[in-house]
C-alpha cells in the first residue's frame, strides 16, 4: 500500500495560518480522494505526527509551518488517532477535524430565529461525549468574524492548530476538542473583518477566572440539589408573590462578611436571615464583573457567578442552603448595559454586535458603558435565555431588573439633538419594550412561581400589567410581577429627614403614595442606593440626638412594614448602622458585640426588625391585599399638625390591623381615632417604642375598647396612648 504526501493547498494553507479559514474541517482531517484517503493535520511546534488505526501506523510528512500530510491508497478509516511528538511531550488524540459538527441543525435553527430558550446549552464550552469521544465542544456566535480559533492553557495560548468552522448563516462557529476536560482556561481568538485579531472571553462562559484575570473556564455542574420541597412549592405558584408575604433583605455578598466564600456564607447567611424572619434575600449582582467597585452592575460574564467567592457549584450550594432554610433568593440582573473592556462584549467580532450600531444609541450617557441592541434577535435571545438560565440552572426565585427606565426611553439622560425618535415620533424604545415583554413572558411560562421586579423610576404605564393587556398608551404591559416604588422611597425619606417641627409642612409626602399605590404591584425599597455616596445611612438621615434618630428609624420601619407593598431593607439598616455602606468592609458588625457600650441601641433595632417580620408574616392583613384598594382604609391621613398617620389594613377575610405612627417627639395621651364598631377590643401587637427595642416604654398594655363616640367617619372610636416617634400596631383582641 503506497503512501504519498497530500499537502494543504496554498490558499487554504495561507488562510489557516492567518486564522481566516471558515471551513478547516473541509481541508484538515481525513478526506476521500480518487486514489484513496488524504490525511492532513495542523500541529504547530510538533516534530512529527503519526496516524494510527486498529491495524496500521502511518507517518505523516512534515510539510512545514506545522502542517503534516499523507495520501494513502485506502478508504477513510472508521476510527484513527494522531500520535503527536513534541520536543518535551507526546500526545495521542482523536483528530478533531475528522468529526461531524457537534451542534444540531435544530439548535442552529433556533439560534438563527433568536428563539433558543436554552442558549447556554448550545453556545459556550461544554464537556461532553461526541461520536463516542470524550472532550469539550466550543461554540461561539461571531457573524462578522473572518475566522475564530480556540486558545487556552492546553495549547499554550496559540490557537493556530485549533481553528473553528463556521456553521453557515447562523453566525455560529464550532470545534470539538477531544480529551479536553473541565477546568481548562480558554478564550476565542477572533480575526476581525479588517484582518486584525482580538482575544475574547466567552460570552456564554459558565465559569471564569477570578478578576482581574479574565479567561473563561470549561465547566460542568456536579451539584446535587436538596431543595425539592421548595421547588415543588414554588412551581405551584400559590399564592402568587403579590398576594404572599414578601420581606426582602438586600445583600452585597462580597461585603456582607468580607472574606467569606459561597460555601462559608452557606453556613452563616441562612441562619442570620431566618432568625430575622425575612422571607427572601436579594443579592446584588453576582454575575462576573471586572471592577468590584461597580458592585456587580457592570457585567462581563452574564452566565457565570463571580469567581471571587468560589465556583458555580459553590454558588448553587448557597442557594440550596437558603432554600432549605425556607428563604427565597432574588438576584439583581443587569440587561441594561455592559462595559467596554476590550476582552469582553464591546465590538465583539470587530463590529458592533451586542451594542447598537448607532453610536448615539450604543453609548450609555451616564456610566461610560454600552447599551444592548434589543432590536437584534440574537442579542435579545442572549438576554432572555440568560434570565431563564439563572432561574433554571441556579434555582433563583426572582430577578430584580436594574435600570429599566434607562432601557425604556430613547432620550434617557440625553439632550435634545442627541437622540432620534422612534418610528412613531415618540421617545419610547420600542425594541426594549418588546425585549422586556418577551423576557417576562418566557420566564413566567418556563418557571412558574418566579417573580420579576422592575427598578423603574418613572411613571411608565403598565410595568406590572400582563403583556397581552394594552393600556391607554397603546402598549401592552411589560409583564413584571412587582415594581420598586421609588416615589414612596424618596417622599418618605424626605419627610423623615425633616425636624418634627417642620414635618407638618411635608405631611403629604407620607400620604401621597396612596394616590397611586394600586397603579402597580409595588415593593418599598430602602436599598443600597440610599445609603451610599453621601446620602448617609438610614438612621443617620433622621434628625435630632441619637435617641431621636433611633426612635425615628424604628418608627419609620414600623410605618414601612405596615404600608401597602412588599418591603426591602439593605444590610446594616436592620440594626441601625450609623456609617454609610462601603463595599470594602461591609456592615459594622462590631456594633452588635455585647462588649460595645452602645450595643443595646443597635441590638434593640435588630430585635425590632425580627419582631416586624414575625408579626408581618403571621398577619395576612399586612400582605394579602397589597394590590387591592379594599385592603386599605385611612383612619386619619390629615393630622399634619400632630405628625400622626393612622390606617387600617384588611386581610382577604376582612380581619383588620390598625397601624398608627406618631412622628412627633411627644407622648399623645388619649389620642382619639375612629374605629369599626364591630371589634369588641383592640390589642397592641407591636410598638416600636417598647423598651426591649431601645424605646422609652410608652405602650398600651391593656385591651383598648371602642367607645360610642363617632370619629373619622366611624360610629365608634378608641383612645390610644401614642408613644413619641413611634409606630403602633393593633389587632382585634
Amino acid at each position: 500500500m503506497k503512501e504519498h504526501t497530500s499537502p494543504v493547498p496554498p490558499e487554504d494553507r495561507t488562510r489557516l495560518l492567518a486564522g481566516t479559514h471558515h471551513a478547516p474541517h473541509a481541508t484538515l482531517g481525513a478526506r476521500p480522494t480518487p486514489t484513496g484517503t488524504a490525511f492532513r493535520a495542523l500541529r504547530p511546534y510538533a516534530r512529527k505526527v503519526t496516524l494510527t488505526t486498529q491495524n496500521k501506523t502511518i507517518p505523516l510528512h512534515n510539510d512545514g509551518e506545522g502542517f503534516f500530510s499523507a495520501l494513502v491508497n485506502a478508504p477513510v478509516p472508521r476510527d484513527y488517532r494522531l500520535h503527536i511528538t513534541y520536543d518535551t511531550a507526546e500526545l495521542i488524540t482523536p483528530d478533531p477535524y475528522a468529526l461531524l459538527p457537534s451542534l444540531s441543525e435544530f439548535d442552529l435553527h433556533l439560534i438563527t430565529e433568536g428563539r433558543h430558550e436554552e442558549l447556554w446549552q448550545a453556545l459556550g464550552a461544554h464537556p461532553m461525549t461526541h461520536q463516542d469521544i470524550q472532550g469539550t465542544r466550543f461554540t461561539l456566535w461571531a457573524p462578522n468574524a473572518q475566522g475564530v480559533r480556540v486558545v487556552g492553557d492546553f495549547n499554550h495560548w496559540d490557537g493556530t492548530g485549533f481553528p473553528m468552522r463556521s456553521l453557515g448563516a447562523s453566525g455560529v462557529w464550532e470545534l470539538f476538542i477531544p480529551h479536553l476536560a473541565e477546568g481548562e482556561l480558554y478564550k476565542f481568538e477572533i480575526t476581525r473583518p479588517d484582518g486584525s485579531k482580538t482575544l475574547r472571553a466567552d460570552p456564554l462562559a459558565r465559569r471564569t477566572e477570578t478578576p482581574p484575570a479574565n479567561a473563561s473556564i470549561t465547566e460542568s455542574s456536579h451539584h446535587t440539589w436538596h431543595d425539592n420541597d421548595w421547588m415543588a412549592t414554588r412551581g405551584t405558584c400559590t399564592p402568587p408573590p403579590h398576594e404572599a408575604p414578601l420581606s426582602i433583605y438586600e445583600i452585597h455578598l462580597p461585603s456582607w462578611r468580607p472574606g467569606l466564600t459561597y460555601l462559608q456564607l452557606a453556613t452563616q447567611l441562612p441562619a442570620y436571615v431566618s432568625d430575622l424572619g425575612f422571607t427572601h434575600v436579594e443579592l446584588m449582582p453576582i454575575a462576573e464583573h471586572p471592577f468590584g467597585g461597580s458592585w456587580g452592575y457592570q457585567v462581563t460574564g452574564f452566565y457565570a457567578p463571580t469567581a471571587r467567592l468560589g465556583t458555580p457549584d459553590d454558588f448553587r450550594h448557597l442557594v440550596d442552603a437558603l432554600h432549605q432554610a425556607g428563604i427565597g433568593v432574588i438576584m439583581d440582573w443587569v440587561p441594561a448595559h455592559f462595559p467596554r473592556d476590550d476582552w469582553a462584549l464591546a465590538e465583539f467580532d470587530g463590529r458592533t454586535l451586542y451594542e447598537h450600531e448607532d453610536p448615539s444609541r450604543a453609548a450609555h450617557p451616564d456610566w461610560g458603558t454600552l447599551e444592548f441592541d434589543y432590536g437584534r434577535k440574537e442579542v435579545r435571545n442572549f438576554l432572555v435565555a440568560n434570565a431563564v438560565y439563572w432561574c433554571e440552572e441556579f434555582h433563583i426565585d426572582g430577578l430584580r431588573v436594574d435600570a429599566v427606565a434607562s432601557m425604556l426611553y430613547l432620550d434617557y439622560s440625553r439632550e435634545n439633538g442627541d437622540w432620534t425618535p422612534n418610528e412613531y415620533g415618540g421617545r419610547e424604545n420600542l425594541d426594549a419594550v418588546e425585549f422586556l415583554q418577551e423576557m417576562n413572558a418566557t420566564l413566567y411560562r418556563r418557571c412558574p412561581g418566579v417573580v420579576t421586579i422592575a427598578e423603574e423610576s418613572t411613571a411608565w404605564d403598565g410595568v406590572t400589567r400582563a403583556t397581552h393587556h394594552k393600556g391607554p398608551t397603546g402598549f401592552g404591559g411589560l409583564g413584571f410581577g412587582l415594581k420598586w416604588n421609588m416615589g414612596w422611597m424618596h417622599d418618605s425619606l424626605d419627610y423623615a429627614s425633616h425636624d418634627p417641627i417642620h414635618r407638618a409642612h411635608h405631611h403629604d409626602e407620607m400620604t401621597f403614595s396612596m394616590v397611586y399605590a394600586y397603579s402597580e404591584n409595588y415593593v418599598l425599597p430602602i436599598s443600597h442606593d440610599e445609603v451610599v455616596h453621601g446620602k448617609r445611612s438610614l438612621v443617620s438621615k433622621m434628625p435630632g440626638d441619637w435617641w431621636q434618630q433611633r426612635a425615628t428609624h424604628r418608627a419609620y420601619l414600623g410605618f414601612m412594614w405596615s404600608h401597602p407593598g412588599k418591603q426591602l431593607l439593605f444590610m446594616g439598616q436592620e440594626f441601625a448602622q450609623g456609617a454609610e455602606w462601603s463595599e470594602a468592609h461591609g456592615p459594622d458588625w462590631w456594633l452588635l458585640d455585647p462588649s460595645y457600650p452602645a450595643e443595646p441601641d443597635h441590638r434593640g433595632v435588630r430585635d425590632l426588625t425580627r419582631a416586624l417580620n414575625k408579626t408581618y408574616r403571621t398577619t395576612p392583613a399586612l400582605w394579602q391585599r397589597d394590590t387591592d384598594p379594599t385592603g386599605f382604609e385611612w383612619i386619619v391621613g390629615d393630622a399634619a399638625q400632630d405628625n400622626v398617620f393612622a390606617f387600617l389594613r384588611r386581610a382577604a377575610d376582612g380581619t383588620p390591623l390598625l397601624a398608627v405612627s406618631n412622628f412627633s417627639p411627644v407622648v399623645r395621651d388619649g389620642y382619639r381615632l375612629g374605629a369599626p364598631d364591630d371589634i369588641p377590643a383592640w390589642h397592641e401587637v407591636l410598638n416600636t417604642d417598647d423598651a426591649r427595642y431601645g424605646g422609652s416604654g410608652v405602650t398600651n398594655p391593656d385591651p383598648v375598647k371602642p367607645e360610642p363616640h363617632a370619629a373619622h367617619g366611624h360610629p365608634a372610636s378608641i383612645r390610644l396612648k401614642l408613644p413619641p416617634l413611634a409606630t403602633v400596631w393593633l389587632r382585634p383582641a
